[in-house]
């Protein structure tokens, strides 16, 4: 009986250890999705800089100016304020901490700067990452 206990707990260890996913692959799952965008804000895409996006009302977008809320606000909001790759100009990112807050959210503190022909402009940003079945998207941006 002892024997089988043991046999089923050992199972039961091995199943949650496999189960976790260690933090360097989930910090370079999410570091994948903002290469991604900034990739595709350099090529004057803002549709494929939005696919980083948890495409859904609820998103939210925090800046002086305000809360927007949902993709197609967003999305409207930048096509507005970035209607050509010359406008866009050059984004970088710089990523300054990764803290995981559960199995499928991670905050992430960091810096932008987009380089365009009207000069530099930059600040911080805090993301809030969810673990979707399809990926890791941003529902919550909030940028300075």
């Amino acid at each position: 009986m002892k024997k089988y206990l043991l046999a089923i707990l050992c199972t039961v260890i091995l199943m949650k250890v496999e189960a976790q996913v260690p933090a360097v692959v989930i910090q370079n799952q999410i570091k994948k999705v903002l290469d991604i965008q900034q990739k595709a804000w350099n090529d004057g895409s803002v549709e494929q800089f939005m696919a980083g996006y948890w495409h859904h009302d609820s998103l939210r977008f925090v800046t002086k100016k305000g809360i927007k809320y949902g993709w197609q606000a967003m999305l409207d909001g930048y096509k507005k304020s970035y209607p050509d790759k010359a406008t866009m100009g050059v984004l970088t990112f710089g990523i300054l901490e990764m803290q995981q807050l559960g199995k499928d959210r991670v905050l992430v503190t960091g810096t932008w700067e987009v380089a365009a022909e009207k000069g530099k402009q930059g600040g911080l940003f805090t993301l809030v990452f969810r673990k979707f079945k399809s990926g890791w998207l941003i529902v919550l941006d909030h940028t300075s």
